[in-house]
């Protein structure tokens, strides 16, 4: 799952700890092993980071202060890049983080500006500004290459950053692939429905994922989105990438992964669609 000739991830790790669990053949299988443990870990304080309530802090002068969790491991290393709203103490976050410990990988987690315990304003927050918040990550807090792991929206950032830090991201692997679509999905809606969802300046879409039953998402953040939409065109990722998707995903279609690897002109890549697994693949 990394380098210029890597294959998979078992390509590096010590298989005789985790078996079968640990080659990426079967990556996923592993994967959702891990997940259904909902195993906790205590990462290390990194010096990049400010403690403050057990929670350490990537500090930015001019941009939020992101809260994040650092393991110290070998390379390369792993980044958890979570989904809308979604922070880095969920059930994948934290699986992802013990697969890691095991096999003693660097591995770093984190909140977006204005989620979970990041500092910032959620509804003044867009893809953009949480572009940027991936980058900063990568730039001021990981050592040396980089896997990177991305949940639903967390994957079409994670696609930016291997656009943009090429050097630096090795491999990617994706769950639940939702590139473009919140703009997608709204481009979809009659015309009626999204001139009253500009009017309110807010799109109340039904998730049974939010406590709430809804996410109140702003129009700005729709609008901004649609600078970031990579689907029009060939994506210029030429690192391994590996689509993970449920075949019962009632948020995200998993065509969606398809198109996505139909489009990134890398020519490692390969889609692992789970049957019964939904939009989270928690099972």
């Amino acid at each position: 799952m990394a380098g210029a000739g890597m294959a998979a991830l078992g390509s590096w790790v010590p298989h005789q700890r985790w078996g079968r669990e640990a080659v990426f053949l079967g990556f996923h299988q592993g994967l959702s092993t891990l997940l259904a443990r909902k195993l906790e870990w205590t990462p290390r304080w990194v010096p990049a980071c400010r403690p403050k309530s057990s929670v350490s802090f990537l500090s930015r002068p001019d941009l939020s202060n992101l809260a994040c969790k650092k393991l110290k491991g070998k390379s390369p290393g792993i980044i958890f890049i979570p989904g809308y709203i979604s922070n880095m103490n969920g059930t994948k976050a934290l699986a992802i983080g013990e697969f890691c410990k095991s096999l003693g990988h660097a591995y770093i987690r984190f909140d977006y500006s204005g989620v979970g315990n990041s500092d910032g304003n959620l509804q003044e927050c867009t893809v953009g500004k949480w572009r940027k918040d991936v980058l900063s990550i990568i730039d001021d807090l990981a050592e040396g290459p980089q896997i990177l792991v991305g949940s639903s929206l967390g994957r079409w950032l994670m696609l930016h950053a291997a656009i943009t830090r090429p050097q630096k991201v090795i491999a990617l692997v994706g769950i639940a692939t939702a590139v473009d679509d919140l703009v997608t999905q709204f481009n979809q809606l009659p015309v009626e429905v999204k001139k009253e969802i500009e009017m309110k300046g807010v799109w109340t879409m039904p998730s049974k994922y939010s406590e709430k039953g809804v996410f109140d998402i702003q129009y700005s953040f729709i609008k901004e989105a649609e600078h970031h939409c990579l689907l029009h065109s060939p994506i210029p990722v030429n690192c391994p990438v590996r689509l993970l998707h449920g075949m019962k995903d009632d948020i995200i279609p998993w065509h969606t992964s398809i198109q996505v690897a139909d489009r990134v002109v890398s020519k490692d890549v390969d889609v692992i669609l789970r049957k019964h697994s939904d939009h989270r693949m928690k099972e």
